[in-house]
């Protein structure tokens, strides 16, 4: 595990998510993220590490970096069970009691991808410093006013 300040750190994945919630929004934090921008990235964090505990016996490990843009969390299990389609899953609706960990991050973060590699896979979730999203679904922004029939 490497130390505040540093460009990049590295955290196990282990049963105290709580632990691994605060290493995140302290990281996140210090790079300039803040709030809801950083709730939503510790959340699916949270998420991601929860479906290895799930689904991939806890093996696995969480590594951050940043830059002058972005704060970019991979969250590696080396069962490998995910595949880079998993994180086009659509919204898996009301009646399900399950299912919902890669929408969800989907719905948190700028960006989600799932990337596969000799021994395991990984998720990858990137949130941008400045409130921007990366990569925006609606380049033309948020409605404008009352006439606007998207609201």
């Amino acid at each position: 595990m490497e130390g505040r300040g540093s460009t990049s750190a590295e955290w196990p994945i282990t049963d105290d998510l709580s632990a691994l919630r605060g290493w995140i929004r302290d990281y996140a934090a210090e790079a300039g993220l803040d709030g809801v921008r950083l709730q939503d990235l510790v959340l699916a964090v949270n998420e991601a590490a929860a479906n290895v505990l799930d689904h991939a016996e806890g093996n696995g490990h969480v590594r951050a970096w940043r830059d002058d843009t972005s704060v970019t969390v991979e969250i590696r299990d080396f069962a490998g069970r995910l595949v880079p389609a998993h994180a086009d899953a659509g919204d898996p609706g009301l009646n399900r009691l399950r299912g919902r960990g890669l929408w969800l991050m989907r719905q948190l973060c700028d960006e989600v991808r799932i990337i596969r590699h000799a021994g395991g896979s990984s998720v990858l979730l990137r949130q941008a410093l400045h409130g921007d999203p990366l990569f925006p679904e609606h380049p033309a922004g948020p409605p404008t006013g009352p006439g606007d029939p998207a609201l």
